[in-house]
């Protein structure tokens, strides 16, 4: 008889939510096949299971997915295991799965941890609907591109996102979702867990410095009142300058002056008029 796939899910920082299922299961499967070795062995051995591990990553997969299917086939039950939380979620192991599918292999999932969805259920955010995207672009103008499709998109939107680049990700998101409610997760399960919420504005504040860890950033979807709010004087406040500089922007791509603001005032949540406001007391300021 052929063997068993299973995708089985680990923790993604707290030991204790490894469960009692995929303890059993790693026990049992004759073969592990893993992200990283190394961290699978350090799982592996703080719970005394001595099963054989094997590589596969981004690099290997196409590779790894055939000699895999041939272990299944000869009979042989396997294990795939990422780095942390749930494989194939911005992981490794699709082709894996889709060659094991084609050969007509048996797949079981092993549920678990999964990162995005203990940090979603955590931010007060609506979760009837969300919209997980993974991670977004490193380069600046392709994840601004990238955001401003999922501009219109009703369900609450969920990213992970790097350490060194959420502070540019929360700028990015203000100015083209305006300023919408958000959340951002860091360290989930960790010693130095958290999850901040407030408004894109003041997230990108508040993450400003130097920021650790692995994150998972929400935003609350379009068009729903409690995901919109209209930004409060003291929000417009810290707008001035951004608002500025995206009116220059829009006007430098072609816009005229009044649809260039007209524009800008929507994507920061903004009131046209309260916009204008904005900008007049920006110039009467310089002016004196």
């Amino acid at each position: 008889m052929p063997g068993t796939l299973y995708i089985v899910a680990t923790p993604i920082g707290n030991l204790e939510d490894l469960s009692a299922r995929a303890l059993r299961v790693l026990s049992e499967v004759e073969l592990v096949a893993c992200e990283d070795t190394r961290r699978t062995r350090t799982l592996l051995n703080h719970f005394g299971i001595k099963t054989k591990t094997i590589s596969y990553h981004e690099h290997n997969e196409r590779e790894r997915a055939a000699e895999l299917c041939g272990l299944l086939e000869a009979g042989k039950d396997i294990a795939i295991v990422s780095d942390a939380g749930t494989p194939l979620i911005s992981d490794p192991g699709f082709r894996i799965v889709r060659a094991a599918i084609e050969r007509g292999l048996s797949i079981i999932p092993v549920p678990g941890p999964a990162a995005f969805v203990a940090a979603l259920v955590a931010s007060g955010l609506p979760s009837e609907q969300f919209f997980f995207a993974g991670f977004l672009p490193a380069r600046a103008g392709a994840r601004r591109k990238q955001l401003e499709e999922l501009r219109s998109t009703r369900a609450t939107l969920v990213f992970y996102e790097a350490p060194h680049r959420i502070a540019a990700t929360l700028k990015d998101a203000a100015a083209i979702f305006g300023n919408r409610l958000a959340a951002v997760a860091r360290e989930l399960t960790k010693l130095h867990e958290e999850t901040v919420r407030g408004s894109l504005a003041e997230l990108a504040q508040r993450f400003s410095g130097t920021v650790r860890g692995e994150i998972v950033l929400m935003i609350a979807g379009a068009g729903a009142d409690e995901s919109t709010p209209t930004v409060a004087s003291s929000d417009a406040e810290m707008l001035p300058n951004e608002l500025i500089k995206r009116v220059r922007k829009l006007e430098e791509d072609g816009l005229d002056s009044k649809a260039a603001l007209k524009r800008a005032a929507r994507e920061l949540g903004l009131k046209r008029a309260e916009a204008y406001r904005i900008i007049v007391a920006q110039k009467n300021r310089r002016s004196r």
